[in-house]
């Protein structure tokens, strides 16, 4: 499959170095310079990821994230100079699946774009011994990816989508957020713990009436995360 990534930052002469570096991977690539155009970009052509600056003219990047988030649960990885923890969580709260700093090395580019790619593009093929896992009202749908809560279907993106299926596979069990982290990321965990709590927080919105006391996904101080059967 030829994929699409949308390559979005002010500056030309970056959009232009990542898009060679893609092309030479076998990546189409779409080009914006500002938030705006990163968003028509995205409603009006086929992407499979989006590779996304924050600090833009007309609208920034994270602006831009939350909006390509009402509509479209495609990877978006964000690219920032800012290397500040608070930078980055501000990031995945917005809707972001990963953060990457600038400078980057490119190698470590193209590596989180396939890892993304791979997650995106398999989450409808995964394996497991159970096609449909369910407590309670919410149910995961191995085959199609689809996830209902008292039958209402939620807007998964492909992150939140993986770390569920995680605590769903292996329901009533307490895994960590290094378990967690090193499943779904799929590469080993240096202190993952910002990452992860900031997912499972916007995971617990979605799935949750009162995510301040949580029917399904419950924290184990100390310990990690679980999946209550129900």
């Amino acid at each position: 499959m030829n994929y699409t990534i949308l390559v979005c930052d002010d500056d030309e002469l970056i959009v232009n170095s990542i898009a060679l570096h893609l092309q030479k991977e076998g990546y189409r690539v779409v080009k914006a310079f500002n938030g705006l155009e990163a968003i028509e970009a995205a409603n009006k052509q086929d992407i499979h990821l989006i590779l996304l600056d924050v600090m833009m003219p007309k609208l920034d990047g994270l602006s831009a994230t939350l909006r390509i988030r009402q509509e479209k649960n495609i990877p978006i990885i964000i690219l920032s100079a800012k290397s500040e923890d608070t930078d980055k969580i501000a990031g995945l709260n917005f809707g972001a699946d990963d953060y990457i700093t600038k400078p980057f090395n490119t190698l470590e580019l193209l590596a989180r774009v396939k890892s993304q790619l791979r997650r995106y593009t398999t989450l409808g093929s995964m394996v497991a011994e159970q096609q449909m896992l369910s407590t309670g009202g919410l149910w995961l749908d191995v085959d199609t990816s689809k996830v209902t809560l008292d039958g209402e279907m939620l807007k998964l993106t492909p992150t939140e989508y993986k770390i569920l299926y995680y605590l769903m596979k292996n329901m009533g069990q307490v895994l960590s957020m290094h378990q967690i982290y090193e499943n779904v990321w799929q590469e080993v965990a240096y202190a993952p713990e910002n990452t992860v709590a900031v997912h499972i927080r916007r995971l617990r919105e979605k799935i949750e009436i009162n995510p301040k006391d949580p029917k399904y996904l419950k924290v184990v101080w100390g310990s990690g995360y679980m999946v209550e059967k129900i």
